[in-house]
């Protein structure tokens, strides 16, 4: 059964959807009658995830899979969506990947393949789309990024460094935007348990011992991003810890949390 539309349905592009936080998110925007465009490299989990949310929600579900690693897919993909007369009115890079382990141990394409995704293919999908909401006058964008955003993490140099770009942009433009009718989000949950987590638990079997109070749920944490969102918050972090963490990172100086950053990942990772 179709659950209660809202009272205006919005179009949503949700990059890196076919799993994890992603999914998560088109499920809570499905559930609000929302109408949406899937976006992911894995055609077959979009087409999966499509066919569940139309039969449980009633929506129109679209499916583009595309690798927003290429210098060219935002453009592709808005090209597309303007050749169907398709208008995004809110935006969810969720897109990333990441890399656990000492920086000089990971190899340089992997690096770059960070880089490429989660700071180059975000501003080009927020390049690409975000001018036509302030155009039009309303939209939403929701950044996933990462409590590694608000300090220097060891283990997770590049990674750190990209989300702590995601957070900067997200702040810049909501200021840039404010009084458009467009808002920009930052979501920085914590360690979720997601197939990314999985995947960096397994080369470092020290990950997989943390407790669990320490590992957020992704369809708790996705509730969180998808209410501030539509909310128009600046920045959401799920989870009492994660918050205390952030907010003593941004009071901490520079200096003593790089040293207890580097203390930490020394004796734990």
């Amino acid at each position: 059964m179709a659950a209660k539309k809202t009272a205006t349905p919005r179009l949503v592009l949700v990059t890196g959807a076919s799993s994890g936080i992603g999914e998560e998110l088109a499920r809570c925007f499905a559930k609000d009658g929302h109408e949406l465009v899937l976006v992911a490299r894995s055609v077959d989990k979009l087409q999966q995830l499509a066919t569940t949310l139309k039969a449980a929600h009633g929506v129109k579900v679209s499916v583009l899979p595309a690798d927003l690693t290429r210098p060219s897919a935002a453009q592709k993909l808005a090209a597309a969506l303007r050749k169907k007369r398709v208008v995004v009115d809110v935006l969810v890079n969720n897109a990333g990947v990441l890399e656990q382990g000492a920086f000089c141990n990971i190899d340089a394409a992997r690096h770059q393949e960070l880089i490429d995704l989660n700071v180059s293919g975000l501003t080009a999908m927020l390049a690409q789309f975000v001018p036509g909401m302030r155009e039009r006058g309303w939209g939403r964008v929701l950044n996933v990024a990462s409590i590694a955003a608000f300090q220097p993490v060891p283990m997770l140099a590049t990674y750190a460094a990209t989300k702590a770009y995601v957070l900067s942009l997200t702040e810049a433009l909501a200021e840039e935007l404010k009084g458009s009718g467009v808002t920009v989000t930052a979501l920085c949950p914590g360690i979720t348990a997601t197939n990314m987590i999985n995947q960096a638990a397994a080369a470092n079997a020290k990950l997989s011992k943390l407790p669990d109070y320490l590992i957020g749920d992704a369809a708790e944490v996705a509730a969180e991003g998808y209410r501030a969102c539509m909310r128009g918050e600046v920045i959401r972090v799920p989870g009492v810890l994660n918050l205390a963490s952030t907010l003593a990172a941004r009071a901490t100086p520079k200096w003593l949390l790089r040293g207890i950053s580097g203390m930490v990942a020394r004796n734990s990772l």
